[in-house]
């Protein structure tokens, strides 16, 4: 566990530990939950599908393209809930594959016409 404060800003560094240097890490989902058992329900996301949802959210340079680095701003997530849970969603691509999910970046999906 790491403690710290609201509004303090917590770091995120994750490793791809391979022999094959060429593959590509890519946060494509980032979610914080009240529980550690349910990331659906109550949660609050900081990266969806690519998609950047929390203002406070930044990425930091790394050398390596199996490291990704980030921070984001402490938060009062739900009221009187003094523990948040936080699960990452990782993607690993071929380096260079344009066409991978890596690459694609933040990623929306166009919404269904209702029919009568």
């Amino acid at each position: 566990p790491y403690y710290v404060d609201i509004n303090q800003n917590l770091f995120v560094e994750a490793y791809l530990h391979s022999s094959d240097s060429n593959l590509v890490l890519f946060v494509d989902t980032c979610v914080a939950s009240p529980t550690p058992y349910n990331f659906t329900t109550v949660t609050y996301d900081i990266i969806r599908n690519g998609c950047v949802r929390d203002s406070t959210y930044a990425t930091y340079y790394s050398p390596y393209r199996h490291i990704v680095r980030f921070k984001f701003n402490a938060f009062q997530f739900i009221r009187y809930n003094p523990l948040v849970y936080l699960q990452c969603e990782l993607v690993v691509c071929r380096a260079y594959d344009y066409s991978s999910r890596c690459y694609q970046g933040c990623v929306t999906r166009s919404k269904r016409e209702a029919s009568s």
